[in-house]
């Protein structure tokens, strides 16, 4: 494991800590611990580079991809960039027994805005919900998704799927003896 520098755990830790759909909010008061095979940071341009085998945990957060990339503004964390095959991450929803897990080819997130971008075969689970396409986008402060299929693919494969279960009813009357 690196010493790293705490503005660039904070970096990693506020884009993550975003993620779609109410994530675990005490995760924020968890140390964060990451590893890589390799680390580079550069304190004048305010950019950190993870390389190889990245995983980065805090609380019930677990990212893991080939790169992470984070760049830093004046207030802190401006963006971040993680790549794989897939880069995948997941997360306990607040104040559920539920969890939530993206997987795509990138996984791009603008603390600015609050949106999170989920690049190439992108996918995401919140219990036996799904959603799958192209590209998803999520936005922390509207709560607004938009999914995105291959525009020019000829197949099935390439439109956008979403899985939607019943949930179990919980108005059932009680059985009769």
């Amino acid at each position: 494991m690196h010493t790293l520098k705490m503005g660039c755990y904070a970096a990693l830790c506020a884009a993550l800590l975003a993620s779609p759909a109410h994530a675990e909010k005490a995760d924020r008061d968890k140390p964060v611990n990451l590893e890589a095979d390799m680390v580079t940071i550069d304190d004048i341009r305010k950019v950190s580079v993870y390389q190889g085998n990245v995983i980065l945990s805090q609380g019930t957060l677990m990212l893991r991809a080939d790169r992470v990339q984070a760049t830093q503004n004046a207030e802190g964390l401006d963006t971040l960039s993680a790549t794989g095959r897939p880069a995948t991450f997941r997360q306990k929803l607040d104040g559920r027994d539920e969890f939530i897990d993206g997987f795509a080819d990138r996984i791009e997130y603008n603390s600015v805005n609050s949106q999170l971008e989920m690049i190439g075969q992108a996918q995401l689970r919140r219990g036996s919900d799904e959603l799958r396409g192209a590209q998803i986008s999520y936005n922390a402060n509207t709560e607004f998704y938009k999914v995105v299929g291959q525009p020019d693919a000829k197949t099935p494969a390439g439109r956008v799927r979403a899985v939607i279960r019943p949930k179990p009813r919980t108005d059932q009357p009680a059985e009769k003896p």
